[in-house]
């Protein structure tokens, strides 16, 4: 087993006082007794945690109190992962022998090592509070994913697992496959003869992407590689509803800020989720067990097309990164406006760079700069751009051009060449981390009450 390096450091949300600072247990290397030791460790620890106040009503040595219990819980945690991530993963997956998603990875983790990582309910809970009003212990599933993701053989593991289709697409597969159309709520997919379009339908916000769009994204993806008559894949977003924009198509505006204000943004239902889920999907196909190819490996992969309109934001604009031909419109921009929020871009920070060159990477990313599709810069961003009247003939001629049996074998040397498992792995077990901590800063917090503030005066983006 290959262990997380040593030197991983841990937040601390608020300095402590030295004789507040609580030590985490002398693991001893056995795994059932390092795993009592830990769960004793973390129920004395919860018990006067809860015994506070509430966040707002704490005194400030209360406050260092709460800061101190949680950054012992989370030493201890990552002491433990650190000795036993193997074990403990094994043991959750009968061996690597049964498949988990990140929530049903999470969860049945929660139940077998109790304080390990939060519980179904206390997820919950969280979810019935602003993101200002959080208890935080989404970190705790940010350590957890950060170490399984670490070790190879439990990381791949993961991967491979996000990449089989969800039980709610092969429900629907037959019926898909029978009429060639799904309405999932915030998408669709429809197949028109080879090609099935996957439109994105949240149009009240500008196609902005929460949990649900998540969901619903992924089981559409799921469908259109499923289907075998499906030869392209085409991503577009839908006719938008919002007043400032009423009428037009666009790609997409981001993450959902409402929603992320408002505590309705998961960490593992979205931001990983999000990531290992419809994402790298687009990129690898599925991970089907009477199709897979040990040589090969998955071989569910079709080539995608992305048609923006308007607006690449954010999180849209992480998406076309992964695509493998993007026309925009004319009018249209992309956009990574990754500090106006204060979280981490999902693999942006992995792949714009390789894309647009490091410089332009951190121009977009830390300052915000806005690409116009008709700019020499975006040449590195899209593949072709056309009047928007003109968006619909430019996607059907790359779907019959990216129709040819040729492209699936040529497509799946490239994208080993582009970013292998290792390196997808590995970053995303430092995001894992980081973003879980980014989520619960106050400087985010505190961007995200600007936000709303201004949007409750001069009504913009959900």
């Amino acid at each position: 087993m290959t262990a997380s390096p040593a030197s991983t450091k841990l937040p601390i949300p608020h300095r402590a006082d030295h004789a507040d600072r609580r030590l985490p247990p002398h693991f001893t290397g056995d795994p059932a007794a390092d795993a009592e030791l830990l769960t004793r460790q973390l129920a004395a620890d919860q018990e006067q945690f809860d015994a506070l106040p509430d966040r707002s009503a704490r005194t400030p040595a209360q406050q260092e109190k709460a800061a101190a219990l949680q950054h012992a819980g989370r030493l201890a945690r990552h002491r433990f992962l650190r000795l036993h991530t193997g074990h403990v993963h094994d043991e959750l997956t009968d061996g690597r022998s049964r498949p988990l998603r990140v929530d049903e990875l999470a969860f049945a983790a929660a139940e077998r090592y109790p304080g390990l990582v939060p519980t179904p309910a206390r997820i919950a809970a969280d979810r019935q509070v602003a993101q200002a009003q959080k208890s935080g212990v989404e970190v705790d599933q940010g350590i957890f994913f950060s170490h399984v993701l670490r070790v190879r053989e439990s990381g791949e593991h993961l991967l491979l697992s996000m990449l089989a289709p969800t039980a709610r697409a092969l429900a629907l597969r037959t019926e898909f496959e029978r009429t060639g159309h799904a309405d999932l709520g915030r998408a669709t997919v429809q197949r028109d003869g080879r090609v099935a379009h996957v439109t994105i339908c949240n149009p009240e916000v500008l196609n902005a992407e929460d949990d649900a769009v998540v969901e619903d994204l992924e089981t559409a993806v799921d469908l259109a590689l499923l289907d075998d008559r499906v030869a392209v894949g085409v991503l577009r977003g839908t006719v938008l509803s919002h007043p400032r924009h009423r009428g037009r198509r666009a790609f997409g505006a981001g993450i959902n800020l409402t929603h992320l204000h408002q505590g309705r943004i998961g960490f593992v239902d979205f931001m990983l989720r999000r990531e290992l889920g419809y994402i790298r999907k687009l990129m690898h196909g599925l991970h089907l067990e009477a199709a897979h190819d040990e040589l090969l490996g998955p071989t569910g992969g079709k080539p995608w097309i992305g048609a923006v309109d308007s607006f690449a934001i954010g999180g849209a604009a992480q998406v076309a990164l992964v695509l493998d031909r993007v026309i925009a419109a004319s009018d249209a921009y992309f956009s990574l406006p990754a500090l106006n929020e204060g979280i981490v871009p999902g693999a942006a920070n992995l792949r714009l760079g390789r894309l647009v060159g490091d410089r332009m990477a951190h121009r977009m990313i830390f300052f915000g700069q806005e690409i116009a599709a008709d700019s020499p810069a975006a040449l590195t961003l899209c593949d072709e751009v056309v009047a928007p009247e003109a968006v619909d003939a430019a996607v059907a001629a790359a779907a019959a051009r990216l129709d040819d049996p040729a492209v699936l074998s040529n497509r799946r040397m490239s994208r080993l060449g582009q970013e292998s498992n290792d390196a997808f792995r590995v970053y995303m077990s430092r995001y894992a981390l980081e973003q879980s901590v980014r989520l619960h800063s106050p400087d985010v917090v505190a961007k995200l009450e600007r936000t709303w503030l201004n949007r409750r005066r001069r009504p913009s983006v959900g």
